[in-house]
């Protein structure tokens, strides 16, 4: 069975475009693939949509083009930049390609517009005060009666009002603004039209700030099959704009009080995405989702945004809803699953033992290095199979039943030597917190032996073996477990790539830990290259990651 495809969360792109927008390209002018693009007529069409005359926009590749165009001809050597603090990263990146003197920053994170802030700053004489509303990647947003005034207050400057969310926002500010000679605004059709691999943006201004914009990019910035995609997304898609801009808005919601319940902060957002604040959980959060498949973005080098992630509203029920799983398994798990051997019992000189000697024993020698390696290849759960592909890895031919038997004839004698990996005290703790299951390839005898010899079965609700379902990394052995818990939600731990795997499958976040005698730089990459949230030193890691 194959893992699902990865929910993308971490770019804040819109909703799925029909396929039939495709048929667009299909009936394109050969000449406009061999002519520079003419965006004219896009232009118009945009102006048309805001109400303003077709000289007053410009389309660019994206709202990033626009931001760097703005940057290159109102910025320079002297000249500086207000904006607020957090926001979207590319104005200091194109702020500083430009030669700007300096960029100057006002606290914003969440509530009102600091307004009062930007009217002190003014002093400084900025040349571009950059607005990003609602902002990015808080979510917070300005007012017209914000941006009105802070223009009239600062006639010299050029306030750039980032307004690519526009349409998830409670109220469109183009309108409100379009009569100010100093402002320019920034839209795009990469957020909420869903074409953001067509690189379509455009900004609105004055017909004298837009010359100066047309001056400072290339002159053919956009591709025509993209111009042309653009064209029959405005002519058609305003329906699909309003059914996903209201899923948004109703996700939007949901996830707020969804991640409020689970512990975390996140703040009210106009946009489409959410910022939420997890604190020093954040690095192992994001991890642990991207285990399950979703991706978030997350800010490890932002200073003031380490402890926070962002998550793009999807606009699909059916991904909302795996989506908010993958938070409630993270951060609510009803049950902690895990692997017997090199997790619970140390099988290095019993188990680890019967299979090089029996390979030894068909005249295949392996050595420990060979058996490790051979289980972190994968489809290892079967201590027999991972014997017979020794031998034959050798050369020697063995049939299973004799490799089977010779193994458990040697196994039987050596499994007095298998020793208990964490304390007895610490799975008595885990399981006051949660129930326990055993998740295991070995047939369920041979678990129960080593659980009652060791003093721990009673810590266990539950005991999937090698007869109860197929072996891992197969999903059904896992999702077997969290039916016989009454449970879906839950963290599985264990010590090779079937493991992560078989857990990934089966939507059970996957946590790894080194089984004793691997090589832990070795073993450690085998567990994260297939997948595991974090590789943990010891089981008592668990401790501290439960929430």
């Amino acid at each position: 069975m194959n893992t699902p495809l990865a929910l993308k969360l971490n770019s804040n792109e819109g909703p799925l475009s029909p396929p039939a927008l495709l048929a667009a390209l299909a009936t394109l002018d050969p000449e406009a693939l061999r002519r520079y693009p003419d965006v004219s007529t896009l232009e118009a069409t945009l102006a048309s949509r805001v109400g303003v005359a077709p000289e007053r926009v410009i389309v660019t590749a994206g709202a990033d083009d626009a931001i760097d165009r703005v940057c290159r001809a109102y910025l320079g050597a002297g000249h500086t930049m207000l904006r607020s603090e957090p926001t979207f990263e590319m104005f200091d990146h194109f702020a500083k390609l430009a030669g700007a003197a300096a960029v100057t920053r006002v606290p914003w994170r969440c509530g009102e517009f600091p307004l009062a802030a930007f009217l002190d700053r003014l002093d400084e004489q900025p040349a571009v005060i950059a607005v990003v509303a609602p902002n990015n990647p808080t979510g917070a947003t300005a007012s017209s009666g914000d941006l009105r005034r802070l223009a009239e207050a600062a006639p010299s400057a050029l306030i750039l009002l980032d307004h690519v969310y526009a349409e998830y926002a409670d109220e469109d500010l183009t309108p409100a603004v379009l009569d100010l000679p100093n402002v320019v605004v920034l839209r795009t059709l990469s957020k909420a039209w869903g074409l953001a691999g067509c690189r379509i943006g455009y900004a609105i201004g004055s017909p004298g700030v837009v010359a100066s914009l047309r001056i400072a990019g290339a002159p053919y910035a956009v591709a025509a099959p993209s111009v042309a995609l653009a064209l029959q997304q405005l002519a058609e898609g305003d329906e699909l704009l309003q059914t996903h801009v209201g899923r948004v808005r109703e996700e939007r919601a949901a996830l707020c009080a969804r991640l409020t319940a689970l512990g975390l902060a996140p703040l009210p957002s106009q946009a489409n995405f959410i910022l939420a604040e997890c604190g020093v959980l954040a690095p192992f959060l994001t991890a642990a989702l991207a285990a399950l498949g979703v991706i978030v973005r997350d800010f490890p080098n932002r200073p003031g945004l380490t402890g926070a992630i962002r998550i793009t509203l999807p606009g699909d029920a059916i991904a909302f809803q795996r989506l908010v799983a993958a938070f409630e398994t993270v951060l609510a798990p009803e049950a902690l699953l895990f692997d017997l051997d090199g997790v619970l019992a140390d099988v290095q000189h019993s188990q680890r033992a019967a299979i090089a000697a029996t390979a030894s024993s068909f005249g295949a020698p392996v050595t420990p290095v060979q058996v490790a390696t051979a289980i972190r290849s994968g489809d290892a759960a079967n201590d027999w199979l991972v014997t017979r592909r020794l031998i034959e890895a050798a050369g020697v031919d063995a049939s299973l039943d004799d490799v089977t038997a010779r193994y458990q004839s040697l196994y039987l004698d050596l499994r007095e030597r298998e020793q208990l990996i964490p304390s007895s005290s610490l799975l008595e703790r885990l399981a006051a917190r949660l129930p326990l299951a055993l998740v295991t390839g070995r047939p369920r005898a041979e678990a129960e032996w080593f659980l009652e010899r060791a003093g721990i079965a009673s810590f266990f609700k539950a005991v999937v073996a090698m007869e109860d379902a197929r072996a891992k990394p197969d999903p059904a052995p896992v999702r077997l477990a969290l039916e016989r818990l009454g449970v879906r939600h839950a963290w599985l731990i264990g010590d090779t790539p079937d493991d992560v795997r078989c857990a990934k499958q089966a939507g059970v976040l996957p946590l790894g830990v080194v089984a004793p005698g691997d090589d832990p730089s070795l073993a450690g990459a085998a567990l994260r290259d297939a997948g595991a949230a974090c590789v943990c030193d010891r089981l008592s890691d668990l401790l501290e990651l439960l929430p």
